[in-house]
């Protein structure tokens, strides 16, 4: 027989507790712990008699590939891995007002013109508001399904009687069940929501895309199970001061993780950004000390990215190192290898290092180009407007090769890129490119002299 027994979960992880306490023991967050009410434990008798055996199958045995609808946002297509999957879950988090439902009313205006049933459901806004945002983005005409509703049970029977092929929720942490006894946007009620609407969606084949909520530290709220549960995982970045957008898979069981699509935000929506090597280099101000052209990938995409530097003298016993887009520690790594392994001396210098355009790197196949901007900025030798760098730097000092540098060389080559300093092995990827192969960080100082 079920019972009821109150729980405390932590809403940072959710992670499960007897009982309260101030510090979660799994993450470590403090003041996280909440209680919950409502949660039904079922005892194990009687359990094995309604078990039923299941179907198994043979790993040989084919299987039809899974058909693939277009959203008509090619970027978008790009990022899931050539469309949506029917049946298929989809969670997209990222800042408020950063894009997120501008691109959904989107998608699912240009699905449902198509002659697919789409279905947008708001937890967060009125029907009115909703239309008054499709005006403005110029497909007020569209055929879009649109609720405000916030029960699951509710909405579960309504994709139950409209059989959609594609229903957007915004977002799920106002979704509630009346079973559990739990505010809407606590762990409980995300958890149980989202399992109860993924489980149809795959009964039903019908796509379904979840917004969802983010910390302050830029993670999707509530349990991390979620993301477990769903099949991809969208993450929108971008500062809402700047015109454009990044979204990028984090997770995804149809195609390549870490794939990007690249977004301008204009007053008519959101826009494609079809070649964004072109869109990061465009303001690149000619031969600068401090500025380089990183040849990048992005999951399977090569994009070229200008990566800034300044160098500035200091009186302060600890001297400022600022970075945007890219990993702080990684700087300071960068920084401790030029000064002991190249006798370059940093220590009584501020260190200010950006990526143009709002990109956020994470490969470390841009160590050189950081490298190479830093010791252009203080030695004010400029790179070659008409060259790239790319390659990784070991903690010796050596210059390791990076993946897929063909790529890399035929993107910067497309946009009229003559001359690449790159790691060992990558100069036999291109027989257009002046390619100078650089082996150790010392040799870096001789490059730029050169020209």
């Amino acid at each position: 027989m079920a019972k009821l027994k109150t729980t405390y979960v932590c809403t940072s992880c959710g992670s499960v507790h007897s009982k309260w306490s101030g510090q979660c023991t799994d993450c470590g967050t403090w003041d996280s712990i909440t209680e919950e009410a409502g949660s039904r434990i079922f005892s194990k008798s009687g359990s094995a008699e309604s078990a039923q055996i299941i179907h198994l199958s043979n790993l040989h045995e084919t299987s039809e590939t899974p058909d693939r609808a277009k959203t008509g946002i090619d970027e978008l297509d790009r990022v899931l891995g050539g469309g949506l999957v029917a049946g298929s879950a989809i969670l997209i988090g990222g800042d408020p007002g950063i894009g997120k439902s501008t691109m959904l009313l989107q998608l699912t205006a240009n699905m449902s013109s198509s002659g697919l049933n789409s279905l947008y459901i708001t937890g967060e806004e009125s029907e009115d508001q909703v239309r008054l945002r499709a005006k403005r983005l110029g497909v007020g005409e569209s055929p879009v399904k649109l609720a405000a509703a916030t029960s699951a049970n509710d909405i579960m029977a309504t994709i139950k009687k409209e059989k959609p092929d594609v229903v957007v929720i915004d977002s799920i942490q106002t979704m509630f069940l009346d079973s559990v006894e739990s505010a809407p946007g606590t762990v409980s009620q995300v958890r149980i929501c989202a399992h109860e609407l993924i489980s149809l969606a795959k009964q039903s084949n019908t796509a379904i895309l979840l917004v969802g909520h983010v910390t302050k530290e830029g993670q999707i709220a509530g349990p991390k199970i979620l993301e477990h549960m769903v099949d991809t995982v969208l993450y929108f970045e971008g500062d809402r001061g700047h015109q454009f957008r990044i979204l990028r898979s984090v997770k995804n069981r149809f195609g390549a993780a870490n794939e990007i699509g690249v977004f301008e935000m204009t007053g008519d929506g959101l826009k494609e950004v079809p070649n964004p090597s072109s869109l990061f280099i465009s303001g690149k101000a000619g031969e600068v000390s401090g500025s380089v052209v990183y040849a990048g990938m992005e999951g399977t995409r090569p994009v070229m990215v200008e990566i800034q530097a300044l160098v500035a003298p200091t009186q302060n016993a600890n001297p400022r190192r600022a970075v945007v887009g890219w990993d702080s520690n990684r700087l300071a790594m960068i920084l401790a290898v030029l000064e002991t392994r190249a006798g370059i001396r940093l220590a009584d210098k501020e260190v200010y290092l950006n990526v143009a355009g709002g990109l956020k790197i994470n490969e470390p196949g841009a160590d050189l180009a950081v490298a190479a901007s830093i010791v252009s900025a203080l030695t004010d030798l400029p790179i070659h407007a008409g060259g790239v760098v790319f390659g990784e730097i070991g903690l010796s000092g050596e210059i390791r090769p990076v993946g897929q540098a063909a790529s890399r060389l035929k993107e910067a080559e497309k946009l009229g890129f003559k001359s690449a300093i790159v790691p060992p092995d990558a100069q036999s990827q291109s027989k257009n490119f002046i390619c100078k192969e650089i082996r150790y960080i010392t040799q870096l100082k001789n490059f730029l002299a050169e020209k």
